[in-house]
């Protein structure tokens, strides 16, 4: 069956905003599907097996790995997490547009076994600015904060791997640049042949 549905990877170093930016945009789109991470972590008060993560276990996401079930995965401070390309394939073939939150790691596994994803890397307008999100957070030390700061800049490195470049200065700016990336794709040639196939043999008689 053709996959006429979209894969969006959107990755930032943290402070940028992706968070907010993707929060607002699956309220706008709500046609948008985020993609779930199943995850080896113990669930948080508040969380939902199904809805946050897929919560499993290390010997079933250990298995999951070898049978290669996963689009991409990385150890994160001794839990795993990881994206089911089964869900994901899924999603795409029903037609439905599936967004993921991948760091450059993660990105670029997923290439290697998806190369039609389409990524978007964000920016804040400034390392001044980016400082002053992280410190604005009132919840790290200075320690964690300038290990952020490394990290985010490490981040940065990578944004030439993505398609498209998102600078997050204004909010509104930035999010109605998202939303042009994802209608952009939602009506490119191949896509509307497949939807609207019937539209077009009439009016071509």
């Amino acid at each position: 069956m053709m996959t006429i549905g979209t894969l969006f990877n959107i990755s930032a170093p943290s402070g940028a905003g992706k968070t907010s930016l993707v929060k607002a945009l699956m309220a706008n789109m709500p046609e948008l599907k985020l993609s779930i991470s199943h995850t080896t972590r113990p669930m948080r008060s508040g969380e939902e097996d199904g809805q946050d993560y897929f919560f499993i276990d290390k010997a079933t996401f250990k298995k999951m790995i070898a049978e290669g079930a996963f689009l991409e995965h990385a150890d994160v401070f001794g839990n795993y997490y990881g994206t089911s390309q089964a869900a994901v394939e899924k999603q795409l073939s029903l037609g439905y547009d599936v967004l993921l939150e991948i760091d450059w790691q993660g990105a670029a596994q997923i290439r290697e076994r998806m190369p039609h994803v389409v990524s978007i890397f964000i920016l804040p307008p400034s390392l001044v600015a980016l400082e002053e999100r992280l410190t604005g957070r009132g919840q790290d030390s200075e320690e964690v904060i300038a290990r952020r700061l490394s990290e985010a800049i490490n981040e940065i490195n990578h944004y030439k791997d993505y398609d498209y470049l998102v600078i997050n200065d204004n909010f509104e700016v930035a999010l109605k640049e998202l939303a042009a990336i994802v209608l952009s794709q939602q009506v490119r040639m191949e896509r509307q042949q497949h939807v609207y196939k019937s539209l077009i043999q009439t009016l071509l008689g």
